[in-house]
């Protein structure tokens, strides 16, 4: 969280300016003069797209910006084209990007010429879990009584992706528990949860907010979420359960744990004014129910970083994730 006083209210003169100007966005320094363009490296309806309208529409709801956001997913290459496109865009500050972990898993998994570097960390907004879904009319009500089919049978597991998040939490289980499991990737989250529905696939990994609708109607159980400790959220999601009746899966005799980075950034060679500007925004963003009501709909960690800090989490996470990739045969 950047400094109390780094975004003191500028003195309105009159009564007519004060009219003029919201005081949501009356601060003093730099601020965009043109629609800041929110690319998304990922596909419509997953958990990074959702966010990403998330914040657009507080943004504009609370008249927190003067100009527009307009997001614009850019899912090529798994994510590439995204991160691509804002390493090209050095020096403007008129566009931002919203992360998951395919900031680490996208270069390394395909030789792409890119790093977290090549950009300018922004803000930390939140770590996302994995839940292992499957789907209600299937027989498995514990992760160890799918784990045991499939080890009899080879399963199909959906994911976001290939040699990502999805597939490596895949290739974990796998190891871990000797399952037979079948990879097959999509190209969004939203996608992945609505194959499960219609038992195109036998489980999926999705994130919380990417499968919770399909939760509610009914249509998916959750088995276990890949977290050291359960989840804090205990109001009832369902009739029966909370975020927080899911066990661990190292509560049902599976030892692997992941969890995802929701941050932002934006292109390389900003100024610091700049970046001061959207750490603000994005503080306001949080402070709203509606950012609340998103933590709390979709069971996210909201551990927040700006900074130093962030820039050192990111380093020991990139670290962390080639390791990942390398013990799951993923590195280009």
């Amino acid at each position: 969280m950047p400094p109390a006083g780094c975004f003191r209210r500028s003195l309105l003169i009159g009564a007519g300016a004060a009219a003029l100007v919201s005081p949501a966005i009356a601060q003093k320094g730099w601020e965009p003069t043109r629609p800041v363009q929110f690319i998304v490296p990922a596909g419509t309806g997953g958990g990074a797209d959702q966010m990403a309208r998330v914040i657009q529409g507080i943004v504009s709801k609370h008249k927190l910006m003067r100009q527009p956001m307009v997001v614009v997913n850019k899912a090529g290459g798994a994510g590439a084209e995204g991160f691509l496109e804002a390493k090209g865009a050095r020096g403007n500050p008129h566009m931002i990007v919203i992360t998951l972990s395919n900031l680490f898993t996208t270069p390394m998994a395909t030789g792409v010429p890119f790093n977290w570097q090549d950009l300018t960390p922004v803000a930390m907004l939140a770590l996302d879990e994995f839940v292992l879904w499957v789907n209600a009319e299937s027989p498995w009500k514990t992760a160890a009584e799918f784990i045991a089919a499939a080890k009899q049978e080879r399963l199909k597991l959906g994911g976001t992706g290939s040699k990502q998040e999805d597939q490596i939490i895949a290739v974990a289980i796998g190891k871990a528990t000797g399952a037979q499991l079948t990879y097959v990737p999509y190209r969004g989250g939203g996608e992945v949860a609505v194959q499960l529905v219609g038992k195109h696939v036998d489980a999926s990994v999705n994130n919380p907010i990417e499968a919770v609708t399909h939760w509610r109607s009914g249509a998916l159980r959750p088995l276990c979420v890949f977290d050291s400790q359960r989840l804090a959220n205990t109001e009832k999601m369902t009739e029966t359960m909370a975020w927080s009746d899911i066990p661990t899966a190292k509560e049902t005799g599976l030892d692997v744990e992941y969890l995802m980075l929701r941050g932002i950034f934006m292109p390389a060679g900003v100024q610091p004014a700049q970046v001061a500007f959207y750490e603000g925004l994005l503080e306001k963003v949080r402070e709203t129910p509606d950012w609340r009501e998103l933590m709390q709909q979709g069971a996210f960690n909201s551990t927040s970083m700006t900074g130093d800090a962030f820039r050192a989490w990111l380093t020991k996470e990139e670290a962390r994730h080639r390791t990942l990739m390398q013990e799951a045969g993923f590195l280009a």
